[in-house]
């Protein structure tokens, strides 16, 4: 099978896109329409997990996790594909990775001990993030990381002294090249005006790198980027690629240095509702690879081992959240259907509008179809799941809906509002499911709160 071939079966494996069922573009391949206008999810029905574990639910494809990170693997042969924990982390998605043959990113102490007890190599972790605290990085020492991304000044002292006799620390440098890409601006890092990384313009990320090439305990052995989220073209990240380059080959000159490894982060694009745009990665690995040959020639440099690090491409088509109506309010001329879950399970459309497709399962209804926003149970008026949506006008309390594309960045970013409990994770493969993640109880959230 050809990496092109590879990643649209993972994408759209037996999906046909006929006016009934081109909504199945963005659920899991193994997504199949059930008596009852039921949907099953590697042969297990979405409304008897709903029923069985209760709702608020995430159902998660293990089949469709691991045909992506294959697909990642044969598309980039010749490249390190580290996995994005902050999109989603458990230790069963932990286990999936390693097996997988990825490596792993992560940005905090409890993201890298995480993966540690489930027996992730360290040497294939990476460390990063804008503002590591002395226990992220006594941590990634201790434990033996492969590498360490320098995104500020102070961490270059702050990992030198961390260092016992003799040890040296791999490290990469974050570098800003001046890049704007991602959907939205909250999720762009790649300029200037944000708060990651090292400046290219300006001169810091040079100043950076001749700082740590001072520092025996640290081996600088390559440049670290991250543009932003969402990103659907490759054009930016050969833009990056041009730039990167650049400083390649100053730090060649200047130092006698040439730096074996390109990271290029991640941020490649899902759709996630149907006829959204997402990232062709068989056209992102010819167009950035081409790119890294020809500029590499021109500054006579070694091409560097590249790596990139897919977190939501992984995990978020993979995933599904399964609500059950509360109550339907009208009022004036909008309708409001609201559902048991909401921002603290999924914070992602109050943070920067993101637009999902809900569908009702378990019902058949002959009702037309009426534009409703679908709402949250907590008390904020952005608490907004979806918005202008379209849903059977029946739709009542009681009825399940079911929001694919949901396998990233919900339950990583989940909160304790209103002390709501976060949802449990379920793993689905071959008609059997399983419990990853239990539901947060009452009883856990009172355990944390001692003071009287």
């Amino acid at each position: 099978m050809t990496a092109l071939a590879s990643f649209t079966h993972v994408a759209r494996l037996t999906h046909t896109t006929t006016p009934d069922t081109g909504w199945l573009s963005v659920w899991p391949a193994s997504t199949r329409p059930a008596p009852h206008d039921d949907l099953t999810v590697s042969g297990v029905s979405l409304t008897e997990s709903a029923d069985r574990f209760g709702t608020p639910l995430y159902v998660l494809d293990e089949a469709e996790v691991r045909a992506r990170c294959r697909a990642y693997r044969t598309t980039f042969p010749d490249a390190d594909v580290l996995y994005a924990a902050k999109a989603f982390l458990s230790r069963a998605m932990v286990r999936w990775i390693a097996e997988e043959g990825l490596g792993l990113d992560v940005c905090s102490a409890g993201e890298l001990m995480l993966a540690f007890s489930a027996g992730f190599p360290a040497e294939r972790i990476v460390l990063h993030g804008n503002a590591k605290t002395p226990e992220d990085l006594r941590t990634a020492i201790r434990l033996g990381v492969g590498r360490i991304v320098i995104d500020s000044p102070a961490e270059i002292a702050r990992i030198a002294a961390a260092m016992g006799p003799g040890e040296r620390q791999r490290v990469l440098v974050r570098v800003v090249p001046g890049i704007a890409a991602g959907a939205h601006p909250k999720i762009r890092t790649g300029t200037e005006d944000q708060k990651f990384g090292l400046s290219l313009a300006d001169g810091s990320a040079r100043h950076a790198i001749d700082r740590i090439l001072r520092q025996p305990s640290l081996e600088l052995v390559g440049l670290h980027c991250h543009i932003g989220s969402q990103i659907t073209s490759a054009k930016p990240y050969v833009a990056t690629v041009r730039r990167l380059i650049g400083l390649l080959a100053r730090v060649r000159d200047r130092y006698g240095v040439q730096l074996p490894e390109l990271d290029l982060g991640g941020g490649h694009a899902i759709a996630y509702r149907p006829g959204e745009d997402s990232l062709d990665i068989t056209d992102l690995a010819a167009r950035v690879r081409a790119e890294l040959t020809r500029g590499c020639a021109r500054a006579g440099l070694a091409v560097p081992r590249l790596a990139i690090e897919p977190g939501r491409a992984v995990a978020g088509p993979a995933g599904i959240a399964v609500y059950r109506v509360l109550a339907v309010k009208r009022t004036g001329e909008r309708t409001f259907v609201a559902v048991d879950g909401g921002m603290s399970d999924n914070p992602r459309p109050a943070l920067y509008g993101v637009r999902y497709a809900p569908r009702l399962i378990g019902r058949h209804s002959a009702a037309r179809p009426a534009v409703v926003t679908v709402v949250g149970r907590h008390c904020e008026a952005g608490d907004v799941l979806a918005d202008s949506v379209a849903l059977p006008g029946d739709v009542r309390p009681g009825d399940l809906l079911a929001v694919p594309a949901a396998g990233a960045y919900h339950l990583s970013m989940a909160s304790g509002y209103n002390l709501v409990g976060r949802p449990p994770v379920i793993a689905v493969r071959d008609g059997v499911a399983r419990t990853l993640v239990r539901r947060e109880t009452l009883d856990d959230m009172g355990r944390r709160d001692i003071g009287l």
